[in-house]
């Protein structure tokens, strides 16, 4: 039996870094892995849990085909829990292909790093057992070569997806921006049209007002005019001494 464990550090939040698990394969920087397919996923006391079948070529050189079998796709099967209150995601997979005389049990935990939110800490351990073929020892070494070379390929696998996912949020929050900014532009634009007709309505409402007033000024002013000089005609008549009346 081998155990090979390992720490890495992502600078990357663990938010950031659970959703690049999920999509991590397929992947150009680790071929190996070929394809997942989910077999059940629900979510207990706000716990995810998943299940999933994953399958990989592990490349085997000739000599361990000859001990193991001829190299083909392999299966094994991948259980995950993530609990989002207290920030861990661990995963636990189990090869299915070759299970008879070879076992490999990895268990991967991610977790926000306590000294910075901002990074996040994979925590990786993996059992390789091998029983019942010759050079047993001599494989399980094999092996733990292979999955330590493969831990660099899939750090860089998901090292790709974190940086796809930050270009998508980039773009989002542009795309939002830029709505959010035409939004703002057509708005203003509308207000001004508004205020603008506004303005021109009351400036033609005064203007109609004030030649009213005039025209009822000037009417107002006529009539008072004319009944001034009606006032002083006959003022002007009761006044004017009486003719004197003929003798008889």
């Amino acid at each position: 039996m081998k155990i090979w464990t390992s720490e890495h550090v992502f600078s990357h939040p663990w938010e950031t870094v659970t959703q690049a698990v999920w999509r991590k394969y397929p992947n150009p920087h680790n071929p190996a892995v070929v394809g997942t397919d989910v077999v059940e996923r629900q979510v207990v006391n706000g716990v995810l849990h998943s299940h999933r079948l994953i399958s990989s070529r592990w490349g085997l050189p000739s000599w361990a085909q000859n001990i193991l079998g001829a190299d083909r796709v392999c299966y094994g099967y991948e259980h995950s829990e993530v609990n989002p209150e207290n920030k861990t995601m661990t995963m636990r997979t189990r090869n299915l292909t070759f299970s008879s005389t070879v076992s490999m049990d990895e268990r991967m935990i991610y977790s926000p790093d306590p000294t910075d939110d901002e990074k996040t800490i994979l925590r990786q351990e993996t059992i390789i057992t091998v029983k019942g073929v010759p050079l047993t020892s001599y494989m399980e070494n094999y092996l733990l070569n292979s999955i330590s070379s493969n831990s660099f390929k899939g750090r860089d696998a998901m090292e790709f997806v974190i940086s796809k996912i930050n270009r998508e949020v980039e773009e989002l929050m542009f795309t939002y921006k830029r709505s959010t900014n035409e939004i703002l532009s057509n708005t203003k634009r509308s207000i001004g049209e508004i205020t603008e007709s506004a303005l021109r309505s009351v400036d033609d409402i005064s203007l109609v007002a004030k030649k009213s007033v005039d025209e009822f000024s000037d009417v107002a002013k006529k009539s008072i005019d004319d009944l001034s000089f009606a006032a002083k005609k006959g003022i002007d008549s009761f006044t004017q001494p009486a003719e004197s009346m003929p003798r008889i």
